[in-house]
Order: C-alpha cells, then sequence, then structure tokens
C-alpha cells in the first residue's frame, strides 16, 4: 500500500515545511507516501465559494484512483486518539488497499462531491487552526501511527 495526500495549496512557512520534510523522511522505511499540492481556485467574491470549491473538486478527483480508500479532513468528520487512528490504518492495510489517500481541501473546505466520495471523514479537532497546520498535523499522526503499529516507542 501507498499514501498520499492530496492538498490545496502551498505550505509557505519554512517552520511547517520543515516539520512536514521531517516526518515524511521518517515514514520512509514504514510506507510509500507522497504528497500532491494542487492550486486552489483565488475566490474573489464570496458568492463564487460553491463554484471554486467545484472546480477544485474536479483537480481533487482526477488525482484519486476509482479503489483508492479515501478519507477526507473534515470539521465534522470524526475525531479519533491516536491508537484509534493507527487501528483505522490497519485495518486499511489489511483489507487489501492499494492506495489510501487523504484530502485536505482549501479554508475553504470541500465540495460535497469530495466529502460523498471519502470511504471516511476525519476531524484533525474541534480546535481551529491555520489552514497550512493541517498537513504537519496529519504527517505526524500518519508516522505516530506506523510506530503504534510497530509498537516502536515514540507514542506515549
Amino acid at each position: 500500500m501507498k499514501i498520499k495526500i492530496i492538498a490545496l495549496g502551498k505550505i509557505k512557512e519554512k517552520f511547517l515545511k520543515d516539520g512536514i520534510d521531517e516526518f515524511l523522511k521518517r515514514l520512509k522505511p514504514y510506507i510509500p507516501i507522497e504528497i500532491v499540492e494542487l492550486q486552489p481556485i483565488e475566490i474573489r467574491d464570496e458568492n463564487l465559494i460553491s463554484r471554486a470549491l467545484e472546480e477544485e473538486a474536479e483537480k481533487i478527483l482526477s488525482n484519486i484512483k476509482q479503489d483508492s480508500y479515501v478519507i477526507t479532513l473534515e470539521i465534522h468528520g470524526k475525531q479519533l486518539s491516536s491508537e484509534e487512528f493507527a487501528s483505522k490504518i490497519d485495518e486499511i492495510i489489511n483489507c487489501g488497499i492499494s492506495e489510501l489517500v487523504f484530502v485536505i481541501g482549501s479554508s475553504c473546505g470541500l465540495s460535497h462531491r469530495i466529502s460523498a466520495r471519502a470511504d471516511f471523514k476525519l476531524s484533525i479537532s474541534r480546535m481551529t487552526f491555520l489552514h497550512q497546520f493541517a498537513r504537519l498535523l496529519l504527517v505526524e499522526q500518519i508516522y505516530r501511527a506506523f510506530k503504534i503499529l510497530k509498537n516502536e516507542t515514540y507514542h506515549k
């Protein structure tokens, strides 16, 4: 299995890039992982948000295979502990899925079409974070999940 993270927008802050790169490096012994950055649609008129989300949906869907297992990051998704998240990843691995895709939408969220495509909807927290933090939090939790699954020290 491999993991793909589809994210709208580029990470601009060096400290976030460095953190993401560190966890991607740490994940290499466990699983192939890639990040696909897509350009979000610029919204100049708040009345056009749904249209922009639909345009973003086309870009996102073109990067998802038919048989991929898709987890979207959504405000109203299910919150999991690190152990539960590790179990979820283990369950997906054991089902013979070849690709696990995480989708992080733009700051305006995700279109209904992307949410409907999700096999699982995940919420990182009920708290509000800078949009770009989601990617760092996600890769850290994926790394933590593999450490938990391998019974290796890191998670306490």
